[in-house]
């Protein structure tokens, strides 16, 4: 029997909100294309923003200030995932499914998941969504629809994190776009010994509201 790729750690199984709890807890998240089995990862190395801290351009930082956007969380969870669902490029697929997109609704409805969304007037222009256990979260998706809006959404996320306590943001796998906004590269081991501490603190569960202060993103590059 072949070896599996490296970082992919399990093939197929339930797809079900209780399983991508205790996934998660692990270090372990589900990616794969359509027509595949769910295909579980635990990559080497693992993309981390360490204290929630997300390099913001000058631009985008003038942008927030002048308060173009206006910002929510769990407003538009569907619409959120639906976004993040569409192809970003020509013939491009996605990887969220129907049924990926299902389990994190789930994970929503039981207060797991969670998104922020960017307002242009009355238009959603951009998100950011994931999951939240003890004081990580999981960076699932980002969709943008104006300039900077994924970026802004996940400025303002991580004001809003480093404000609730917590220590880190997952963004999975390592890319030059997540290094720019200041992703660092953690070794397997280094994540999962943070994880086995932060994960186990008490999960803020429910609906999350972003406080007034936040919602014109300018406070969040203070």
């Amino acid at each position: 029997m072949s070896e599996l790729p490296e970082g992919l750690v399990a093939v197929g199984g339930p797809l079900t909100p209780d399983r991508l709890l205790v996934e998660y807890r692990r270090g372990v998240f589900p990616w794969y294309m359509p027509g595949q089995p769910v295909l579980w990862w635990s990559p080497e190395p693992r993309a981390v923003f360490d204290g929630c801290r997300v390099r913001v351009s000058r631009s985008l930082r003038r942008r927030l200030r002048r308060g173009e956007f206006r910002f929510t969380l769990d407003a538009a969870f569907d619409d959120v995932i639906s976004g993040c669902a569409q192809p970003r490029a020509a013939g491009e697929g996605t990887w969220i499914t129907a049924e990926m997109s299902a389990a994190y609704r789930a994970l929503h409805r039981r207060g797991y998941a969670h998104s922020l969304e960017v307002w242009l007037d009355s238009e959603l222009v951009g998100g950011v969504y994931g999951v939240a256990l003890g004081r990580v979260f999981f960076g699932e998706s980002m969709f943008s629809r104006a300039a900077d809006a994924s970026k802004a959404a996940l400025a303002v996320l991580a004001a809003y994190l480093r404000r609730e306590r917590f220590t880190m943001i997952d963004a999975q796998l390592p890319n030059a776009h997540l290094a720019r906004l200041g992703a660092s590269e953690w070794s397997r081991a280094a994540f999962l010994a943070r994880l086995a501490v932060d994960a186990e603190a008490p999960d803020p569960i429910g609906r999350w509201m972003l406080p007034a202060r936040l919602s014109d993103g300018a406070s969040a590059v203070e």
